[in-house]
């Protein structure tokens, strides 16, 4: 591991450090030593040294960056499917390691309680932890994180929400992680199918932390609610149709999104199909 702890100003500090490193080794080992030093609490949550925060989060020059319309879909019961799966989720967890480092740098002057904080660096931790092991398996495979194209609409969400801590919450981790609650467990039934045990571990370990995630998510949307005295249903909805582009699709997975907080009652009206 290089040294990372002359970056690491404060909490906010390590986590722009993070943002803006385009050496992908360097922004996972930043996020997670920023996130030890800050529960073994020995990292003031900012300071005036902290650098500015970037607007796009550092990346290497690949992969290229392309609509989501134009991402090619192959079958998982080819070795180039699994591979394109494999680098897909791999970019999403490198996206999110961003997501939840931004949701602490750009709040960190908000009026909440270091818990919020303590919740967030878990969740960067976590999903620093996830992309190196997908892209350890990429690897095993033949591969590596940017020998394929990806797509950028994961910041895109970000960048909308930037001056809206409870429209990033509804967002990020209630829209976009919730997400994964509905379709890893497809995804880890077909890794089985293929024989791909090793790469359906994997998305074990994503499955059940995401719930955590979520519960991270949905637990602070409800306090910034509770707060200001709304109603956190009818909000989310709100938000949701305000700063989402896009649109719910069913099936749910109610039984993970209940158990991380994130009742039908949010999300049953934002989609045009009912499922049982």
């Amino acid at each position: 591991m290089t040294d990372t702890t002359e970056m690491i100003t404060s909490l906010r500090g390590g986590a722009i450090a993070a943002i803006r490193s385009a050496d992908l080794d360097r922004k996972t080992e930043l996020a997670q030593e920023s996130a030890r030093r800050w529960f073994a609490r020995t990292l003031s949550l900012r300071s005036p040294l902290d650098p500015p925060l970037a607007d796009r989060p550092g990346r290497p020059d690949k992969p290229d960056l392309v609509p989501p319309k134009h991402m090619e879909k192959r079958s998982l019961h080819t070795l180039k499917g699994r591979i394109a799966l494999l680098h897909a989720i791999a970019h999403i967890e490198l996206n999110a390691v961003d997501l939840a480092l931004d949701i602490v740098a750009r709040f960190a002057t908000g009026p909440v309680p270091n818990s919020f904080f303590d919740g967030w660096m878990q969740v960067a931790f976590e999903e620093a932890k996830h992309f190196r092991m997908v892209r350890a398996r990429l690897r095993e495979l033949g591969a590596d994180y940017g020998d394929l194209p990806a797509h950028d609409g994961l910041w895109q969400a970000a960048h909308a929400t930037r001056t809206d801590l409870t429209a990033r919450l509804a967002v990020v981790p209630l829209i976009l992680e919730a997400r994964g609650l509905d379709v890893t467990p497809a995804l880890q039934a077909k890794m089985r199918e293929t024989g791909d045990l090793e790469s359906a571990a994997i998305l074990d370990v994503i499955y059940n932390d995401e719930k955590g995630h979520v519960a991270v998510g949905a637990k602070w949307f409800r306090f910034l609610c509770a707060r200001e005295k709304r109603d956190p249903a009818r909000t989310f909805q709100e938000l949701v149709r305000a700063n989402f582009r896009g649109s719910l699709k069913a099936p749910f997975n109610d039984i993970a999104r209940a158990e991380a907080g994130l009742t039908p009652s949010f999300y049953r009206s934002l989609t045009s199909t009912n499922s049982a």
